[in-house]
């Protein structure tokens, strides 16, 4: 089940974010460097904005296993952030970071927005492919928006036209 953000779910997104960085990437970086999952509806729930949570049920509890977010950050411009998928939930069966995307992107066209970017960092090649697959182009760093998020990690950044692209996805 994909769902906005509600406020019980931060320390499930911190395990899950906080897991991929450091474990699988080997990122040395930790929650107080990113002081915006503290405060996720204050800071990405603002304007269209957004921050969505993928959960699995296990015994009777729920696990988040998916994350992705959307910055209000300029007048019909957003920029993705956050986007961690569990290792066990990439690629088929579950198609969980599709699934996540799809319902940006969904949110996205019902806000009307003309464009999405985002930045990543060049060790991550899966998530190029991701990206690459779905529509975005690379773009050099000199060509985004004045207002930007731009992250001091990212040295890598994509952009996406909408709604064209949007309709090419149904």
């Amino acid at each position: 089940m994909i769902r906005p953000f509600e406020e019980h779910d931060t320390e499930g997104i911190l395990e899950l974010i906080l897991h991929i960085q450091q474990n699988e990437f080997g990122v040395p970086v930790t929650k107080a460097d990113q002081p915006d999952l503290e405060r996720i509806s204050s800071y990405y729930q603002q304007g269209f904005g957004n921050f969505w949570v993928a959960l699995e049920n296990t015994h009777e509890e729920e696990k988040v296993v998916g994350t992705i977010a959307l910055i209000d950050f300029a007048p019909r411009l957003g920029c993705i952030r956050k986007m961690f998928v569990q290792a066990d939930h990439r690629g088929e069966p579950h198609r969980l970071g599709q699934r996540l995307l799809a319902t940006l992107l969904e949110w996205s066209k019902a806000h009307a927005l003309e464009g999405l970017y985002l930045g990543t960092h060049s060790i991550l090649k899966g998530s190029h492919r991701f990206y690459e697959k779905n529509g975005f182009a690379a773009v050099d760093p000199s060509s985004l928006p004045e207002t930007f998020p731009r992250m001091a990690v990212d040295d890598r950044f994509y952009h996406l036209n909408l709604p064209l692209n949007m309709l090419e996805l149904e």
